[in-house]
């Protein structure tokens, strides 16, 4: 078993980024992921990585679909990582 992490990552039109983080906010996938992290930063981006045990790093995992088009200036970019080393800092 290994943990594929999925980015997905979007820019929304100018002055639209908190609709965008909603809309990436609310989006139901068919099952949970380990993990799930949402990030925003300038230039009206959102960020969405959703973390998954699989068999392979090219297993079939659910992701995030791509908004409607009026509300992004460009297509979702996304990219699959496999885990390969993990730190946590100490309390």
């Amino acid at each position: 078993m290994t943990v594929v992490t999925l980015m997905w990552e979007a820019r929304a039109v100018q002055g639209r980024g908190a609709e965008l983080l909603e809309w990436a906010r609310a989006q139901v996938l068919p099952y949970e992921p380990v993990r799930r992290e949402v990030f925003r930063a300038p230039q009206d981006r959102v960020l969405v990585l959703t973390w998954w045990e699989a068999d392979a790093t090219d297993a079939e995992l659910p992701e995030l679909p791509e908004p409607a088009a009026e509300l992004i200036t460009r297509p979702v970019h996304r990219w699959r990582f496999e885990s390969i080393e993990a730190e946590t800092r100490a309390t």
